[in-house]
């Protein structure tokens, strides 16, 4: 069966190319269109789609208000139409936290970035939308967070997180968690340019600990997070003694540019049994690959679990390899790694 997808834009033309950008290969339907949310609202409820694609900005009721209504009262998979501004990517932010799956970065007036690229991206989106447990997530009974007091580790430990479609919850939940004792923690989330500044600055507002936007030959230090920048590579390296973030706009790997499997791989290569890592919500299978290397190498690795990950996909793929030590709620995830930290320490 294909996927039902209700189109919600004031735009007609936006619309017109939205329906037509999804149904080109078959496996996706456009059952219904609307222009505010006061006729979305009415068509949710008429024609029940797998999935809704929803911009922001619109007349009558803005985007992130009806998608606060939609989740509290009819939990429905959403993939948000989003502009590539400052103040898109803050709000873009903001409907993932109020439960939409993803988002895609609408192309600009001179389709720069590439209408093609573009189409390719909401049609896998609103595929991995599909497949979320938006309604399970909304049912779910949150299980409490363990309170984490240290994550102090030995000199030159670091911790690995990768994730996809969910991530930017997961990875808040984590980071909420440790505290500012913890090592150098660096992120890949798959996420395109324009909007991983923002996403750093706003856990850097959620979190005891420094949060930002990687750079290039940046020295880690304890108690900060390094997010990899959209469309670059994150890798870690040791130079003059000291680890450092390196980004680099090589080809794609596992089909993502950043990759998890390129971060993984380079934690597994320079930092070995001193790191830790995490692999959290996501579709498809970036970073199995790289999570059993840093396995291999001695790494304590922990992924997240069914029950408590939007899309059960990247953290499924890795379980099933060999690539994890063990599952667990996102909610126990820190607690988790803080716990191997500290085993690292004791050994030292």
């Amino acid at each position: 069966m294909s996927i039902r997808v209700l189109v919600v834009d004031d735009s007609a033309l936006i619309r017109e190319v939205l329906s037509r950008t999804l149904v080109r290969e078959g496996d996706i339907s456009v059952v219904g269109t609307a222009a505010d949310p006061i006729e979305a609202r009415e068509k949710i409820r008429t024609l029940d789609p797998d999935v809704v694609t929803l911009d922001i900005e619109m007349p009558n009721m803005n985007g992130l208000a009806f998608l606060d209504k939609l989740m509290r009262l009819r939990p429905t998979p959403v993939v948000m139409v989003s502009t590539l501004t400052r103040k898109g990517a803050s709000e873009t932010l903001l409907a993932l936290e109020l439960g939409a799956v993803d988002f895609v970065a609408k192309p600009g007036a001179d389709l720069s970035g590439g209408i093609e690229a573009f189409a390719a991206a909401l049609r896998d989106k609103v595929r991995a939308a599909a497949r979320s447990d938006v309604r399970g997530r909304a049912e779910r009974v949150e299980v409490p967070k363990v309170a984490v007091r240290t994550a102090a580790a030995p000199e030159g430990a670091v911790i690995a997180i990768g994730a996809s479609t969910g991530g930017v919850e997961a990875i808040r939940t984590v980071l909420s968690g440790m505290p500012a004792d913890c090592p150098p923690i660096l992120i890949a989330q798959h996420m395109p340019a324009g909007f991983t500044a923002r996403f750093a600055a706003r856990l850097d507002e959620l979190s005891t600990i420094t949060v930002l936007e990687a750079e290039d030959r940046l020295a880690l230090k304890a108690g900060h997070a390094y997010v990899a920048r959209g469309d670059y590579h994150l890798r870690v390296e040791r130079s003059s003694g000291q680890l450092k973030c390196r980004l680099s706009h090589d080809d794609l790997a596992s089909g993502h540019r950043p990759s998890v499997d390129v971060l993984f791989e380079s934690v597994a290569r320079t930092v070995g049994p001193l790191a830790v890592g995490a692999i959290l919500t996501g579709m498809g299978r970036d970073g199995a690959r790289g999570l059993k290397l840093m396995r291999d190498a001695g790494a304590y690795t922990v992924g997240q679990s069914q029950a408590s990950a939007l899309v059960y996909g990247m953290p499924r793929v890795a379980f099933e390899e060999g690539a994890v030590v063990e599952q667990a709620p996102v909610e126990a995830i820190a607690a988790r790694l803080a716990n191997a930290l500290s085993r690292l320490k004791s050994a030292a």
